[in-house]
């Protein structure tokens, strides 16, 4: 009776094949449920699809894409990584349960409240400070930690973060999805393509051998029973401390003031050198700069991408704060970047002036 009224469930869904999925799954865990207790969640830019169950073992079923051509090879990845970071006691969710051949993930449930939503809400930046600072707590441990008996042949996307990805996924990612995909926008290429090498020659300069999670922002930062947990961390990878902590602090969707991301950076600091006799925390601030613009390129290209080509117009909405960042970074270093800080500046006037006209197209659309 379960097993049928699951998959007429399923059949409304759309999604039989993942509903007899999970009923075996959980049958393995002794856990008999109803339909009803299978609730479909959306993702954020990914095609995974995930499922809420509630009952007996309360948990988040993650399955892969059925269009990314490594979904497979990065399920697998999850899993082990997963698996690896919760035995050395960083704060992601724990595995339930596991589907090898369908490389269907059962995660512990750890709720609907991202960071994100908390800092936004705030009134005051002491009202969500303590997450931030528990956020780089995690983040410490999952880079120092979570990088001891860490086997990069696991890696489904990139063993390493280096100056192949940079150019071509991140500054490269700025160029055709933002510039000139999104935007429509003629540049020089050339002299842009010069400050792109330039830049991933001085990131790369940076120690590289930490566990990198790559996404490390405030939608990927849940806030469950007064504790935060990091998910999304697939696409971990071996590569530098400070790419982690400017995603978190640069991240368009909590638009941390200068004042708060230097409470945070400052507090991650004090904590790494405690963590790690040799961190040098002068080299650190000189190295961060870069990185964090690094970030922010890559940002910008996904943003562009996730609204354009994937029809995502939620993060449309995040593209001038995220330009606006870019713009402000690049203000220390402009004489080392002059081309780059000069297309900025006239995209984000570009964009500061078109608002408006969004914003009434937008509501004539509704």
């Amino acid at each position: 009776m379960i097993f049928s009224k699951c998959l007429k469930k399923s059949e409304e869904l759309g999604e039989e094949s993942d509903v007899a999925v999970l009923l075996r799954l959980l049958a393995e865990q002794s856990c008999l449920i109803d339909a009803d207790q299978i609730q479909p969640l959306t993702g954020d830019g990914s095609d995974r699809r995930f499922y809420r169950i509630c009952g007996d073992l309360p948990c988040v079923a993650v399955f892969p894409s059925r269009t990314h051509p490594q979904a497979m090879a990065e399920a697998k990845s999850c899993y082990t990584i997963a698996c690896h970071l919760a035995d050395l006691g960083v704060p992601v969710p724990k595995v339930l349960g596991h589907d090898r051949q369908k490389r269907v993930i059962l995660f512990e449930d750890v709720g609907d409240v991202h960071l994100h939503s908390l800092t936004v809400a705030r009134q005051q930046f002491s009202e969500v400070q303590p997450y931030y600072l528990q956020a780089v707590d995690g983040l410490l441990k999952l880079q120092v930690v979570g990088v001891q008996g860490f086997d990069s042949r696991c890696c489904w996307d990139t063993p390493s973060y280096n100056m192949e990805l940079m150019l071509q996924r991140e500054s490269g990612y700025f160029l055709q999805a933002f510039c000139k995909e999104y935007l429509g926008k003629l540049v020089d290429e050339h002299g842009l393509n010069n400050e792109f090498v330039q830049l991933a020659r001085r990131a790369a300069r940076e120690r590289a051998d930490f566990l990198l999670h790559r996404d490390f922002q405030s939608r990927n930062l849940m806030v469950h029973e007064g504790k935060v947990r990091i998910i999304d961390f697939q696409g971990a990878r071996l590569g530098p401390l400070a790419y982690d902590l400017a995603s978190l602090l640069i991240d368009p969707y909590a638009s941390l003031s200068c004042e708060e991301q230097k409470i945070v950076f400052d507090y991650y600091v004090e904590q790494a050198a405690r963590f790690m006799p040799d961190f040098d925390p002068d080299r650190f601030r000189q190295g961060y700069i870069f990185l964090a613009l690094q970030r922010n390129l890559q940002i910008l290209g996904a943003f562009a991408f996730l609204s354009q080509q994937r029809g995502k117009s939620f993060f449309e909405q995040y593209i001038i704060p995220a330009a606006s960042s870019l713009l402000s970074q690049l203000q220390d270093v402009t004489e080392r970047f002059p081309r780059l800080t000069g297309l900025v500046e006239e995209i984000c006037g570009d964009l500061h002036e078109a608002a408006p006209y969004a914003k009434v197209s937008d509501s004539l659309a509704d």
